[in-house]
């Protein structure tokens, strides 16, 4: 299937489920560069090896990068994201649910939001997709497993992989500093970190990019009347629209965020912030080779807190680790439950 950038638009004109689960698409794009994106740069602005303007410039460069080239070099996480469920071979259907699951996660965020309850944007597509794929009328035998596993495979990476090679990247980086003088260390790793940060900003648009370009694709697959869109090659304007949407989202900035992520969990120096960044970008680059979606959120927090289990437990504000658990807890049946109600709404209306 190869659609032209012209035939898309006369799509989404002529087709309202398809024009709805495009904006839908895309502004929860938007809200994942807004707030999510702020998590690859925070420990280089709390840090102060660069001001909050210039790296979220940065970072929305790099975001904009990690779209556009990962998704045309390996496509895999896009791949597990769009074959994880069967929406049935009624196309008209399946488009009607899956905007349903968009629409649900924007509900659940909202409604998590205002309850406290801590979200995860990856973790929200997966349940959401999910959930309206059950409700199409499959049941359960619209769940691929084989896909479905790595999104378990990708709870306990995003947490122990990244807590453990910010451990091991950290104690490796003090050991071969040991002799060296302070101040000139510092002004390494001040660079070093710069480039820990764009590399992390990269995988994050690789990562979380590819996650909703998988849905998007897959929306335009079922406008065309396509069951499938697996092994079939993602046109690069699709990619250019989610990396321009993502990188603008990055660029509305996200400070609370960056100071909660860089500041609250744990006090940072210079060569911690930069084995984080190191730890939290070569987790993600290995879970996209292997297709596995993971929380970019998650990975990047849980690294932060290998770098601080490096130095002493205490350093550790275990809150957060209650956080991520409560994710998880809550969102896959919270906005699955959603998805598979306002799915069967949408199909009843429509």
């Amino acid at each position: 299937m190869e659609t032209e950038f012209l035939d898309f638009c006369n799509q989404i004109i002529s087709s309202p489920a398809l024009l709805v689960t495009a904006v839908l698409t895309l502004g929860v794009i938007f809200v994942n560069g807004w707030t999510d994106a702020p998590n690859a740069i925070a420990t280089c602005i709390t840090t102060r090896c660069m001001k909050p303007r210039s790296a979220i410039i940065m970072s929305a460069i790099f975001n904009f990068l990690g779209v556009l080239i990962m998704t045309h070099i390996n496509a895999s996480v896009a791949s597990t994201i769009s074959g994880m469920v069967d929406f049935g071979t009624d196309t008209h259907t399946a488009l009607i649910a899956l905007s349903a699951a968009l629409f649900s996660i924007v509900v659940y965020s909202t409604a998590a939001s205002w309850f406290g309850i801590p979200t995860s944007e990856s973790h929200s597509l997966i349940a959401g997709l999910t959930g309206a794929a059950l409700a199409a009328g499959k049941g359960w035998e619209a769940i691929n497993g084989s896909e479905w596993i790595k999104v378990i495979y990708g709870l306990f990476l995003s947490l122990i992989l990244g807590f453990v090679v910010g451990f091991v990247i950290c104690r490796l980086v003090v050991l071969v500093c040991r002799r060296m003088d302070r101040r000139k260390t510092n002004i390494f790793f001040s660079y070093a970190q710069i480039a820990g940060a764009a590399a992390m900003s990269f995988m994050h648009g690789a990562q979380d990019g590819q996650k909703f370009i998988g849905v998007l694709f897959l929306a335009i697959g079922f406008a065309n009347g396509q069951t499938s869109v697996q092994g079939i090659i993602i046109p690069v304007y699709l990619m250019v629209i989610c990396s321009i949407v993502m990188g603008t989202g990055t660029s509305v900035g996200g400070e609370k965020i960056i100071r909660s992520v860089g500041m609250d969990m744990v006090k940072l120096e210079k060569y911690q912030g930069f084995s984080a960044d190191a730890a939290a970008s070569l987790c993600l680059l290995f879970s996209s080779v292997f297709g596995i979606p993971v929380s970019t959120t998650h990975t990047k927090t849980s690294a932060i807190m290998g770098v601080g289990a490096s130095r002493r437990l205490g350093a550790i504000n275990f809150s957060v680790v209650k956080d991520m658990v409560l994710t998880w807890v809550f969102t896959f049946p919270g906005c699955g439950l959603i998805s598979y109600v306002m799915a069967k709404i949408f199909l009843f209306i429509f």
